[in-house]
């Protein structure tokens, strides 16, 4: 289907197809993802703390942008299972840190196939280099969204403030 730029239809609109996309992956990613406890979160959680330096769970909590009471329910459900273990951080021995356990990098490798599944049908009519570069573009503005600076029209985009 192709997009008529210049007749500026509700498909052209960031507000719209942002939920949209949205809304049709979260039906399909919540099965991918559904042997994970804690569903989505876990799963993020399982990404996490595979692929990034150990971390307290305020501090995975802070990074993934998730509720402290709901990180909890997260890793004490991925621990239950055994797919992740708390550890007394070396550095200061009253905070503990979340690490991935052999099940649980098992089971994140198995949810990623799935998830990637997924996205490729909900990125059908994308060519694989379009899906890359979506990814890379969305990436880069999810890396931002949640910065102080307030996006309005009129803060140019070369304003030095933090």
């Amino acid at each position: 289907m192709e997009v008529d730029w210049d007749a500026g239809g509700i498909e052209t609109e960031l507000g719209w197809a942002l939920p949209a996309v949205y809304a049709g992956f979260s039906r399909s990613a919540t099965g991918a993802v559904a042997d994970v406890p804690g569903g989505p979160r876990g799963y993020q959680v399982l990404v996490a703390v595979t692929t990034e330096e150990p971390s307290s769970q305020l501090a995975l909590a802070h990074r993934l942008g998730i509720d402290k009471t709901q990180m909890t329910y997260a890793v004490d459900a991925l621990e239950a299972g055994g797919f992740v273990e708390r550890r007394p951080d070396p550095a200061d021995r009253r905070v503990r840190q979340v690490h991935p356990t052999a099940a649980g990098r098992s089971l994140l490798a198995a949810a990623r196939v799935a998830l990637r599944d997924v996205e490729g049908a909900l990125m059908r009519n994308l060519t694989a280099t379009e899906q890359i570069h979506l990814r890379r573009l969305l990436a880069r503005v999810a890396l931002t969204a949640g910065d102080p600076q307030p996006c309005t029209p009129d803060t140019p985009k070369d304003d030095p403030r933090p």
